[in-house]
């Protein structure tokens, strides 16, 4: 590691004047490239005390062994020789986008005798019109299909062009008409030039011209009794018109504009851009960024810009390009795209109306491409292996975690209190072995004590595993701890305990199909969502079952600190740590879940109805009783002989059905939300109205599931 005081010029050797500089390593390798309106100031900036600099640009000064810089005129040329010298150097230390994808282009090679129409990739090259970039090569290749009859250009390779030209014989387009087959002389140069000439007008968005000529044409083939051109014609204008449908219009007046959107957080960020040609989407594309150094909205903007448009010219460069932030200042940037195009650039934000909807859309395709990044990042696995070990680090464990659990409780004004258990092995999902809660050791809001309920319910059903397999000892004390009821607590997530359920410990540790549950597996680090009370309960719970060898931890919302049991102060992980982003993402996947069967919980509670509460009556018999009666309050009516005649439905059923109607008292009556009016039978959870009754029956008296806020 450098000191920066080591290479830092000399007072006043540094001139106060436009440029752009440079710091290269010990190597002499560039690392960083960036201008200035004053030299002098600027890169008074790398050099004060190292405290107040950013992260990044402190790793980045330290990392250099060397500054030098070059003079320039304007602040334009300094934005032209930056862009020269990012692409030439590569330096590690510049935000670089990346292209997610190499995207096709529709390209028309109008530098060749006979221009030929195909889908090109990669760099650009002179003499060629290019259009897009569009996602898919299919797009491309729709398109031209449908514009070859109007346009037919030729679209073949140079080695079967020469081959027919040899032959005298043209491809299969040259003889349905979807070729002028110049190849054979069918059509001349100059003409053939000029009809691919009217395929580049088209696709530039001058599509009015043509189809009012073809539309001429067709009515005076009309008109002249030729019957069989008219028709020809009127497919040409429809086909025209379908390729003009696939991009549908999103900005009037035929507008040529550009628009860039950012989506980004404190360590990467993501760019999206909409093409828009003649009032339609031509094509997208977009890039991904690591943000290594200190940067602005409106600088990341401007880097964009560099990426964009630093090798286009002419047309290529629209006359509007639409942004989220300005760079500063925006003058040479403006400048530097006129000169680029040969006149006027317009570079704003758009305010209001179609444009400022346009660039939402573009935004949140920007938002979607970071979180599908981060995705994919998630599941690297060099990345997974620094944040485990920084997680070790920061918490000085003995090693990575390979196992983290995760807790957190959710509920609704204390009602439906549950809790959620999820599990990360070597960082990724391990979805079979996510566990849910119920809390039932007390009534109430206190998730404080839900959490000391919960970790101590998951620990024991540990223990009492270890017991069985004999990994340990067995005595009094583990019998106690190993004995529990099994009641509020699902296997799995997807199935729901019935609520009353009981059953010893042992029983709760295997599968209907005698496989053992997952509490056999110990993590080495159990993680709660909160603060410091929350951290404490766990620990407390741990220390009861006497177990000291599972580390934990708390990740608190508000400001991302992670809680230590018995610390008055939280560990802070810098917000560029892979480790800090694992357990983001591990706290609000139990979050998540957590929430996930709180809904699920309160839906169930809401819809249940007498008929629930009849042991031993699933599912499907329920559904034949109401099916054969029509409701419950017919069913309630019945005689013990009339439920007899439901098909699966025995005497000794009935007669327990018929006790728990007499028993149950009749739920409250709906209400429908449309006309006000009062449903007379809702005992089995539905009431009696038709498809056609409009609005939602709810419940008078019923819980409003709106009110109140979920945690």
């Amino acid at each position: 590691m450098a000191d920066p005081s080591s290479y830092r010029p000399r007072p006043g050797e540094i001139p106060d004047s436009p440029g752009v500089y440079r710091f290269r390593d010990e190597h002499r390798r560039v690392i960083y490239v960036g201008k200035a309106k004053s030299l002098r100031q600027r890169l008074a900036n790398y050099f004060q005390d190292l405290a107040n600099l950013h992260p990044r640009t402190r790793t980045m000064v330290t990392t250099a062994a060397s500054v030098e810089w070059t003079v320039v005129s304007t602040e334009v040329e300094a934005l032209q020789l930056e862009y020269s010298w990012i692409k030439e150097y590569d330096p590690r230390f510049n935000v670089k986008y990346r292209d997610d994808k190499s995207y096709p282009y529709l390209a028309v090679t109008m530098n060749e005798e006979f221009p030929r129409v195909q889908v090109m990739r990669g760099h650009k090259k002179k003499g060629v019109r290019y259009f897009g970039p569009y996602a898919h090569a299919w797009a491309i290749r729709d398109t031209v299909d449908l514009l070859l009859r109007v346009f037919p250009v030729r679209t073949c390779s140079a080695g079967v062009f020469k081959n027919a030209a040899r032959t005298g014989r043209p491809c299969l387009l040259g003889y349905i008409g979807k070729c002028s087959a110049p190849c054979v002389g069918r059509i001349s140069p100059d003409d053939h030039w000029e009809l691919a000439d009217e395929f580049c007008d088209f696709m530039t968005g001058r599509t009015g011209t043509y189809l009012r000529r073809l539309e001429k044409q067709m009515m005076e083939a009309a008109e002249d009794m030729e019957y069989e051109r008219a028709a020809r014609l009127r497919d040409d204008i429809e086909a025209l018109r379908k390729a003009m449908e696939k991009n549908a219009v999103v900005l009037a007046d035929a507008t040529d504009a550009d628009l860039i959107a950012v989506a980004e957080d404190e360590l990467e960020a993501a760019v999206q851009i909409f093409h828009v040609r003649g009032g339609r989407v031509r094509g997208q594309r977009g890039w991904v960024t690591d943000k290594v150094e200190e940067i602005t909205t409106g600088a990341l903007v401007e880097h964009a810009l560099q990426q964009l448009y630093g090798e286009e010219t002419g047309d290529s460069v629209p006359k509007e390009v639409l942004v989220p932030a300005l760079p500063d200042p925006v003058e040479p940037v403006q400048q530097w795209l006129t000169e680029r195009r040969g006149s006027g650039v317009s570079l704003r934000i758009p305010q209001r109306g179609d444009k400022k909807a346009l660039m939402e859309t573009v935004q949140r395709n920007a938002l979607q491409a970071l979180a599908l990044h981060k995705t994919k990042r998630a599941s690297d696995l060099t990345t997974r292996s620094r944040a485990l070990e920084e997680i070790a680090d920061a918490l000085e464990l003995d090693s990575a975690p390979l196992r983290i659990e995760c807790y957190d409780i959710s509920h609704l004004q204390g009602d439906d209190v549950v809790a959620s258990m999820v599990v990360f092995e070597d960082g990724l999902q391990r979805k079979s072995e996510y566990r849910r809660f119920q809390i039932k050791g007390f009534a109430g809001q206190d998730d404080v004590r839900s959490m000391h309920e919960v970790i101590t319910r998951r620990f024991r059903r540990y223990l009492a595993e270890k017991e069985r397999t004999g990994e340990w000892a067995e005595s009094d004390d583990a019998l106690a701890v190993g004995q529990e009821d099994g009641s509020g607590e699902e296997t799995g997530p997807g199935q729901a305990a019935a609520p009353g359920e009981a059953g010893a410990a042992l029983n709760t540790l295997t599968e209907d199909d005698g496989r053992p549950k997952k509490f056999a597996y110990p993590p080495q680090l159990v993680v709660v969502d909160g603060g410091q009370p929350q951290v404490a309960a766990a620990q407390r719970a741990l220390d009861e079952l006497g177990i000291d060898d599972i580390a934990v931890c708390g990740l608190a919302k508000r400001l991302e600190e992670v809680w230590l049991p018995g610390d008055d102060d939280p560990v802070v992980l810098p917000r560029t740590s892979e480790g800090l982003y694992l357990l983001q993402r591990v706290r609000d996947e139990a979050h998540r879940f957590a929430i996930t069967y709180q809904r699920t919980k309160r839906a169930k509670r809401f819809r249940a109805g007498p008929l629930d509460d009849v042991p031993g009556l699933g599912e499907t018999r329920k559904q034949a009783l109401i099916k054969h009666f029509g409701s419950v309050k017919k069913l309630r009516s019945a005689t013990i002989d009339q439920i007899c005649e439901v098909p699966g439905i025995g005497r000794k059923t009935a007669e327990t059905i018929a006790v728990a109607l007499a028993q149950a008292a009749p739920a409250a009556p709906a209400v429908n939300t449309a006309t006000g009016e009062i449903m007379e039978d809702m005992e089995d959870g539905v009431p009696e109205t038709t498809a056609d009754t409009p609005g939602e029956p709810v419940a008078l008296g019923a819980p409003d599931e709106r009110r109140g806020q979920e945690t």
